[in-house]
């Protein structure tokens, strides 16, 4: 996580001085945006931090470790395939859910198919991608991508078996 901060900040900080240099008006502008930009998403993040806090302390340890452990195997996978089709907000929701997930003991490979589901597959983004490129290219995309997040979480496990015969 730390590596992360300092990497943004790094990033951020050339940004701010390339807006700088570009003059007064571009840098004013860039920090009004900034602010309308955080505005509408902290509430968004808060909740989502908030409800992947509350599904980690809610989420009765039996189920998961009976649908969501890395011993759930297959079944766990297509549960996390179509949890992350389902997911509303896609990532900003299913990023902090996965960290609670993970914490209550969801396996590798059940994470790792609900990330790529929500990245590949989230209904919510359907209708926003149609209006961008048309629901032919929509569903084409969709079609093509629904069985990564299967292969994602297959991989997973074949990785983790690997590592543990050595």
């Amino acid at each position: 996580m730390k590596l992360t901060a300092i990497i943004f900040i790094t990033i951020l900080a050339v940004m701010i001085f390339y807006t700088w240099l570009q003059g007064t008006e571009t840098f004013s502008l860039a920090w009004k945006n900034s602010g309308k930009q955080l505005l509408s998403f902290v509430p968004i993040m808060v909740m989502a931090v908030i409800m992947a806090a509350f599904a980690e302390t809610l989420m009765p340890k039996g189920f998961v470790d009976k649908w969501l452990s890395e011993e759930a195997g297959f079944k766990g996978i297509l549960l996390a395939w179509g949890a992350g089709i389902l997911t509303p907000g896609a990532g900003i929701v299913g990023m902090p859910l996965v960290a609670g997930l993970y914490k209550a003991g969801a396996g590798l490979p059940v994470i790792m198919t609900y990330l790529t589901s929500i990245a590949t597959l989230s209904f919510v983004k359907m209708p926003i991608e149609a209006g961008f490129y048309g629901w032919k290219i929509t569903f084409i995309r969709v079609g093509v991508s629904l069985i990564l997040p299967l292969i994602a979480g297959g991989l997973t496990q074949v990785f983790i078996s690997i590592n543990q015969m050595r």
